[in-house]
Parts: C-alpha cells; sequence; structure tokens
C-alpha cells in the first residue's frame, strides 16, 4: 500500500522556518530534526519570503478571488446597461410614432 499524504499546518510551517534563522542551523538538519526533507523546507522558506507571510499570502488569494468576482459582475453589469439603452431606444421610438 502507497503512504498517505502528510499535510502541515501554516503554523508548523512558519516555525519550522523560523527556526533556519536560528544561529548555527542548517536547512538539512532542521529537517532532520523536524522528519521533513530539506527541499520541502526549502519551498516552505521560499513561499514565506516571497509572499512575507502566510497570512499575505491568504490575502493575496482573497484578493484575487474578490477582484475575479468584481470583473465578472462589472461585465454582467455592462451587458444589462446595454440591453437597457437598446431596449430605451426601442420603445423612445414607439413613442415618437404615435
Amino acid at each position: 500500500m502507497g503512504q498517505t499524504r502528510r499535510t502541515f499546518t501554516d503554523e508548523f510551517k512558519a516555525a519550522a522556518v523560523g527556526r533556519l534563522y536560528k544561529p548555527g542551523a542548517t536547512q538539512g538538519g532542521v529537517a532532520k530534526e523536524l522528519g521533513v526533507t530539506s527541499s520541502q523546507l526549502k519551498t516552505w522558506r521560499l513561499e514565506i519570503e516571497a509572499a512575507g507571510s502566510m497570512a499575505a499570502l491568504r490575502r493575496q488569494q482573497a484578493d484575487a478571488a474578490e477582484l475575479d468576482r468584481l470583473r465578472k459582475e462589472n461585465k454582467r453589469l455592462k451587458l444589462e446597461n446595454e440591453i437597457l439603452e437598446k431596449a430605451s431606444a426601442f420603445f423612445a421610438s414607439r413613442a415618437a410614432k404615435t
């Protein structure tokens, strides 16, 4: 049977990366202490450094999702506005004929 995939909390990842910054700590040593691979620890470090923190990464993802939602809503509203303008022009021309 295959191994089950382990998941780690954001707090664990942040604490693991924090241990890298202690004097004398090496990536391999910290990884061995925590029972994770060195490359896994490096990936976490790069993610945290790139985003500033896990909280910042979550905020970026939430902002991106909201921006996508707002773009879709804006597109829908523009379409509705276009339909209303055409309907208004149609009824105005019919009212002018009578």
